[in-house]
């Protein structure tokens, strides 16, 4: 069997490596045009701010995929006929496949902007992205980062490590208000705003304004306000990464469509991680996930069918957690940003305002619905044990002990938090 990956990234790694643990005869292919090896993308900022190396970022050594025989190509995508399974490249010979996984991530988003082509404006998620932004910030006096997500975020402290004065706009009237409720945001509003960053709220990017040379010199909101900068980050999301793809039959929509076996509309091709939208997503989770432990998953899932285990994939109760700046965020159920009728809500927040904690439940039985912590380590196992059991908020806070984990000599503050849901 001639297995061949487009993507070398967390899932066709995963998928490739499970294959080979479960099928020791398969020829195994993992096509990238973007690095030789396998790394850590959500580590990119690590090498701009000088904490690690790129070599640093690779979880195997270099003689790791010949000893487990499975080749790596470092090409171009073009296109893949379906019909005579064989895949298109820029440069390269066409090569043949027997069974194809796309697995080919996402693309910044760039959604039109006039002069969003212009030197000196990007997204950032490839390590050409990282030289490019290398490059484009030496020197400059002064950045915009257009989105308030958390690539944005990333971008903005990267930027700031070199202490370049960074403007933050942000569409919505709070920081991911789309995502967090009011509380947290303004948590990480006043957080943000501490370590040198200006945040615009309820500002939109109307163009980008470039200088003789083709740079980027100024940006203009839709308000009509100019701003200065030498350095643009683009960060309103991404999507996936599938315009190879457009002259294929395999059917597309903003992802290449999968069932829950990632299986793709073409015989023999399935489709996993940040390019893949399910037809048929779960109740209360998007079609397509763009998560790093969820592209892992895909790969895991993928594996066992196809090694003759068929396995539906099941991400099971919603997690993510991300960083702002020194302010570690976890979430696990569902934590709208508006609190829906049947919800009640409560809400923990350390006075020096970096810490917080906040469990929604229902009103009619007081199950839980969600969790968030800022600034908290919790156990995973836990929060995904007592909401799919359906434990209630008075069984949590009895418990919050059993999920702590932060270092063993930091301050515990599951009895402050005890002690104010008590006098509610």
């Amino acid at each position: 069997m001639n297995i061949v990956i487009i993507g070398n990234g967390i899932t066709g790694i995963t998928c490739a490596r499970n294959i080979r643990k479960l099928n020791s005869r398969a020829d195994i292919t993992i096509i990238s045009g973007e690095s030789d090896h396998f790394y850590a993308r959500t580590a990119l900022m690590y090498i701009y701010m000088g904490h690690m190396k790129y070599e640093h970022t690779k979880p195997f050594e270099d003689w790791f995929w010949k000893k487990n025989r499975i080749q790596l190509l470092n090409a171009w995508v073009t296109g893949i006929d379906t019909t005579s399974k064989t895949i298109l490249f820029q440069q390269n010979p066409v090569i043949s496949y027997d069974i194809l996984i796309i697995a080919s991530g996402s693309l910044p988003n760039k959604l039109g902007w006039p002069g969003e082509n212009l030197k000196g404006v990007q997204g950032l998620y490839s390590l050409q992205d990282l030289q490019s932004m290398e490059r484009d910030t030496s020197g400059i006096s002064n950045a915009v980062i257009i989105g308030g997500g958390l690539i944005g975020i990333e971008m903005a402290e990267m930027i700031r490590s070199r202490n370049i004065p960074v403007t933050f706009l942000v569409r919505e009237d709070r920081y991911w208000g789309n995502i967090l409720p009011p509380e947290e945001s303004q948590l990480l509003e006043r957080h943000i705003k501490e370590h040198g960053i200006q945040i615009m709220l309820n500002t939109e990017l109307e163009e980008l304004i470039g200088d003789e040379n083709g740079r980027v010199k100024s940006i203009r909101t839709k308000t009509g306000e100019n701003i200065s900068c030498q350095f643009a980050g683009l960060t309103a999301g991404v999507s996936p990464n599938i315009k190879f793809l457009q002259e294929s039959s395999i059917e597309t929509d903003k992802g290449i469509l999968v069932n829950e076996y990632f299986e793709t509309s073409i015989a023999d091709i399935y489709a996993a991680g940040d390019c893949a939208q399910f037809r048929q997503p779960k109740a209360g989770h998007p079609a397509i996930e763009q998560l790093w432990y969820t592209g892992k998953m895909h790969g895991e899932a993928l594996a066992k069918t196809l090694c003759g285990n068929k396995t539906i994939y099941n991400r099971g109760i919603w997690f993510n957690s991300a960083k702002f700046l020194d302010i570690e965020y976890q979430t696990y159920g569902h934590i709208s940003p508006n609190l829906p009728e049947d919800q009640e809500s409560f809400y923990w927040e350390h006075p020096q305002g970096k810490i917080a904690f906040r469990a929604n439940y229902t009103k009619a039985d007081k199950v839980l619905v969600g969790f968030n912590f800022l600034g908290i380590r919790f156990r995973q196992t836990i929060a995904e044990d007592w909401i799919g059991k359906k434990r209630t908020i008075d069984h949590a806070i009895t418990h919050l002990k059993e999920g702590w984990f932060d270092p063993e000599f930091s301050k515990q503050y599951y009895k402050e938090i005890a002690i104010s849901f008590s006098r509610r």
